[in-house]
């Protein structure tokens, strides 16, 4: 079975020289530790990283990263505990700052738009919210956005949701048919 370890050495790959500083400090060290227990453990953070509204709106913009269909999607998954982990455990305080600075942009923004906190927002104005942050009109947007969607697809397709459920692993997937109809592929192969 694939753990957690091998799956971020996956994600490093996936995202090569331009992977978020905790997500490749973390890979480094799972690549150093080979198999065994999880690189980013169990357990609550080390240090509290998000105020609480600034943890509802975290969790609700990793819903519209990866939202649920027809498997679940990253709230399911534990990635909101997974990102605070993270930028807790293997963050310095400026890794950080693009973060939190992040959230308090899209919920200044979320406030001024639709004079509510951004955590209570629908999923509709969640993803303009995104949108302008990807696309840089928001203060630091591009500098949130890059790092915050790599967290949420680590801890997705690092957690056993995103391993079993999303993909599937097969640790020996059979003998080689080079006649084999794509049609008959039902998810993509993790490894």
């Amino acid at each position: 079975m694939i753990d957690r370890r091998q799956a971020l050495g996956g994600i490093a790959a996936m995202f090569g020289a331009s992977l978020y500083a905790p997500l490749a400090r973390a890979a480094t060290a799972a690549a150093a530790k080979g198999g065994g227990i999880p690189v980013i453990s169990e357990g609550p953070p080390s240090v509290q990283v998000f105020t609480a509204p600034q943890r509802a709106l975290m969790s609700a913009l990793s819903d519209r990263v990866i939202p649920t269909t027809d498997t679940p999607g990253a709230i399911a998954a534990g990635v909101p505990e997974y990102i605070e982990k993270l930028l807790a455990d293997w963050s310095t305080p400026e890794d950080r700052v693009p973060i939190i600075a992040g959230l308090d942009a899209i919920a200044a923004r979320a406030q001024a738009d639709y004079k509510k906190p951004a955590a209570q927002l629908t999923p509709a104005q969640h993803d303009a919210l995104l949108t302008l942050a990807m696309d840089d009109k928001l203060p630091g947007g591009a500098a949130f956005f890059g790092p915050f969607r790599q967290m949420v697809i680590a801890g997705y397709y690092t957690s056993e949701i995103g391993i079993t459920q999303e993909r599937e692993y097969l640790p020996v997937p059979g003998s080689y048919d080079g006649a084999f109809p794509y049609s008959n592929v039902n998810k993509v192969y993790s490894s």
